[in-house]
């Protein structure tokens, strides 16, 4: 049988494939393998790191647990930034409102976020923190991206880069310290977190950019673009907010002033990442870098001059009152009663009155110092720093050469002057008459030549002379120096309104940068005779007359085992039987002790307290002629009381205080206005100051005080002052060391001192009236100038009457039935007090209205 072909596939159709059975599989020799799965090892090793990472997750967990709880179990509370005041400098301001001064442990001016601009925020973000806005007060990214840097860097000994988020910077400055600890950056990573989790961002941004220390005693941006750009922070332009926000990092090594290559580098840094974060656009970029850096020389606001005692004396007050923290960190606005004028007017007086007595008996000191007179002086002159004490106003010079009438000297431009050179003027013999030689306890002879005063190369302090046009017999001068030396005497002023206790001006010496010594504050010296009034307005209450006579004789007090007690009058003369209005006039010892002894001790020292001029008064006579202590702001405030007619005046160098906020914390007491907001009444002042003394008896007083400026010893404090009404007493003490002279009008009071720190005599005849009562006269012309020319008022029951005192004629003010020549007693003698008693010092006896002189059995 043949083979059958396969049938085809027919055409247009499919036959279908039949399935074929698969051969078994031939039995194995051996057991059976398994089947290989690929992939397998990698599973097992993923499911081993899946592993490892759980376990190390709930370990980190544990870890982080246990850390979280041992650095967040004694972290600050955040209560204390909820409610943050930030540390605000505070201002002194006068009555004009111009600056007195600062008072700062930290310089900052306190903005809030809305009013800081835009572009100084982005700024600080985009050099800080480019996620502000995002993280969650930590930024894990900034993290990696530090840590990788540190790991590349490692072994470079170079600074950890930091990953602080402002927020963390602010838990950092705030609430912590700067210590570089792993447990300080976890405290910190908590605290931002809670403070994110408490506060917006733009509070927080508001914290930073107000705490941050930018450099040059600068903290906040505030501050910080008046100190680099004496700029307000709303002027800040692209690239100088660049620059603040180069500074955190390190604010010292990015100085412009000192280090300006590192500066300009680091603010262009910022600038590439404001650019990278679209803060600014790629042109403002590149036109903000091509801008020069180019800061302001660091300036502070301008300071009223000369005003450095009443400041200094306003912070004293500020701080007894409120304490040194708020005074310095509360932000306060400080109103005082400061006049600056009058300030200008007092230290002018007071100066010229101390240069006047220095040239007349210090004589001269000689140079400075000394430098090379050559070519190169400019440059050496300017090297050397101005002596402690040199005005403003004066320059430092150096001799360069001298003939026998005049010497050249080189002198610099005052620091102000725009385009002026060094230059070299003349100084003339003529000028210099009064340099004498000083030696220990005389002077030389006038000089007869320059090289009796200086030779070249000596530095000498100058000032210059505009030159003079000819008047009558004096030559035209041309421009030239002056001769200047710093007095070794000191003085003090104080002028104040006695309406209110406002002090208008207060000069404590020479000069504030010489010597913070306040002379009219802290300095306790005698008031010498200037303390007389004291003693006759007690006399004048206990009902003795302007009229009344006392003797004018030897007194001696036995003082035990300190032997006899002598006092005498200036001019050692006796005049006898002397009215009381001419004793005060010519400031008679003698009679002065009669009257203390007569009215006793115990009630003048009742008087001297109860007006503030002494604390604790000894009683004994000497004291009744300024044997005792006090300050020359004390002696103001007393004869004010005498020109407001008894009322108790206490004097106040502040008129009000506002806190941080705006609200008025203190304001200082006076006379108040009742009806002045009422159309329905008219306004009427109410002093609601106690009345210390009997006014008439005050009336009586400062008629005889008017009588000593007039023809006694005053009268140099007059001199110009004509048809005003002044009142007022020279004081001088033992041996001459004080000189004084306090008097009044009815609405200014000025009480003048000089002397020396350490007490030592002024000269013979150096007088109260001599030295002091020059100066009162100087500044007062000035403070009267645009005041009307008003009279003290007479008080309800006095009569003014003139009358006989012996030689002149003078007018008091008299109580009823003490008039001289009218009908009844005039004298209102009544019985001796115990003499023995009174002259001891002690109160015993009755008061004694006449003058009774025991040794002579009469009554004067």
């Amino acid at each position: 049988m043949t083979d059958m072909p396969t049938p085809r596939e027919p055409l247009g159709g499919r036959v279908p494939r039949q399935k074929m059975a698969k051969p078994p599989r031939p039995a194995a020799a051996g057991p059976r393998r398994p089947q290989r799965r690929p992939f397998g090892w990698l599973g097992r090793v993923l499911g081993v790191l899946f592993t490892l990472a759980v376990v190390g997750a709930i370990g980190a967990g544990v870890v982080g647990f246990v850390l979280y709880k041992k650095y967040s179990a004694n972290l600050p509370d955040l209560d204390g930034l909820r409610h943050y005041q930030p540390q605000v400098m505070s201002r002194v301001y006068a009555s004009d409102s111009s600056l007195l001064s600062e008072l700062a442990t930290e310089r900052r001016i306190f903005v809030p976020a809305n009013a800081i601009p835009d572009i100084v925020k982005r700024a600080f973000i985009s050099a800080e923190d480019q996620n502000f806005y995002i993280h969650g007060g930590v930024d894990p990214l900034a993290i990696i991206r530090a840590a990788v840097t540190d790991a590349l860097r490692f072994g470079e000994h170079r600074r950890p880069v930091g990953a602080s988020t402002i927020t963390q910077q602010v838990a950092k400055n705030m609430l912590l310290d700067n210590r570089v600890t792993l447990g300080r950056k976890i405290r910190e990573a908590i605290l931002a977190m809670r403070i994110e989790a408490s506060m917006s961002k733009d509070r927080i941004l508001e914290l930073y950019l107000n705490e941050i220390y930018l450099g040059l005693q600068s903290y906040g941006v505030a501050a910080a673009a008046q100190a680099y750009f004496n700029e307000s922070l709303d002027q800040i332009t692209i690239p100088q907010a660049a620059f603040l926000a180069a500074l955190p990092k390190a604010p010292n090594n990015y100085n412009p002033f000192r280090f300006p290559e590192a500066a300009l580098a680091r603010r262009d840094w910022v600038i590439d990442r404001m650019a990278a974060d679209n803060v600014i656009t790629a042109a403002q970029a590149t036109a903000a870098k091509a801008t020069p850096l180019a800061p302001a020389p660091f300036s502070r606001p301008p300071v009223l001059p000369g005003a450095g005692y009443f400041a200094e004396e306003v912070r004293r007050e500020l701080v007894d009152r409120f304490g040194a923290d708020q005074t310095t960190q509360g932000g306060l606005v400080v109103r005082t009663t400061l006049v600056p004028d009058l300030q200008k007017a007092a230290d002018a007086a007071l100066r010229d009155g101390l240069m006047r007595y220095d040239r007349s008996k210090g004589g001269w000191r000689g140079p400075v110092g000394h430098i090379d007179p050559g070519p190169a002086w400019a440059a050496e002159l300017a090297k050397q720093a101005p002596p402690p004490g040199m005005l403003a106003s004066w320059r430092l010079a150096v001799v360069l050469s001298a003939t026998p009438a005049e010497a050249k000297l080189g002198v610099l431009p005052s620091p102000d002057a725009i385009g002026e050179k060094p230059a070299e003027m003349p100084l003339y013999l003529s000028d210099i008459a009064w340099a004498r030689p000083a030696h220990a306890d005389s002077l030389g002879p006038v000089p007869r030549r320059i090289a009796d005063v200086m030779q070249p190369g000596d530095l000498v302090m100058v000032q210059k002379l505009a030159a003079s046009p000819a008047q009558g017999r004096l030559a035209a001068r041309p421009a030239r120096l002056a001769l200047e030396q710093i007095p070794k005497i000191e003085g003090a002023l104080v002028s104040l309104d006695p309406a209110t206790g406002r002090v208008l001006a207060m000069s404590g010496g020479w000069s504030f940068g010489l010597s913070q010594y306040n002379r009219a504050t802290q300095a306790s010296r005698q008031p010498g005779s200037s303390f007389k009034p004291y003693v006759y307005l007690t006399a004048l209450e206990r009902g003795v007359s302007p009229s009344q006579r006392f003797l004018d004789a030897p007194f001696v007090v036995n003082l035990g085992a300190a032997g006899e007690w002598r006092p005498g009058n200036y001019e050692m003369t006796f005049d006898g039987p002397v009215p009381l209005h001419v004793a005060l006039e010519k400031s008679l010892n003698l009679v002065t002790v009669r009257v203390a002894s007569e009215i006793g001790m115990s009630a003048i020292a009742k008087t001297a307290e109860t007006f503030g001029v002494v604390d604790k008064m000894p009683l004994v006579l000497p004291a009744a002629l300024g044997a005792v202590e006090t300050t020359v702001l004390r002696q103001a405030a007393g004869y004010a009381t005498f020109a407001e007619g008894g009322r108790k005046v206490v004097p106040t160098l502040i008129d009000s205080v506002q806190d941080r906020d705006g609200h008025v914390i203190w304001r200082a007491g006076g006379p108040t206005c009742q009806g002045c907001n009422d159309p329905a009444r008219p306004p009427e002042v109410v002093d609601a100051r106690p009345e210390i003394a009997d006014p008439a008896s005050v009336y009586q007083l400062v008629m005889m005080m008017q009588g000593v400026v007039q023809h006694g010893t005053g009268t140099p404090a007059a001199v110009g002052l004509t048809n005003r009404a002044i009142a007022g007493k020279t004081g001088t003490t033992q041996d001459f060391n004080d000189a004084w002279f306090v008097g009044y009008t009815p609405d200014v009071v000025t009480a003048v001192w000089m002397g020396f720190d350490n007490p030592a005599t002024l000269g013979n005849n150096e007088t109260g009236g001599a030295l002091s009562g020059p100066v009162w006269n100087q500044f007062m012309k000035v403070a009267l100038k645009d005041r009307p020319n008003l009279k003290f008022a007479v008080p309800p029951g006095v009569t003014v009457a003139s009358w006989n005192a012996g030689g002149e004629t003078a007018v008091d003010a008299f109580k009823p039935g003490q008039v001289p020549g009218a009908s009844g007693p005039v004298d209102g003698v009544s019985q001796p007090a115990d003499t023995a008693a009174a002259q001891a010092g002690a109160p015993g006896g009755a008061p004694h209205a006449a003058g009774v002189d025991s040794s002579l059995g009469g009554l004067y």
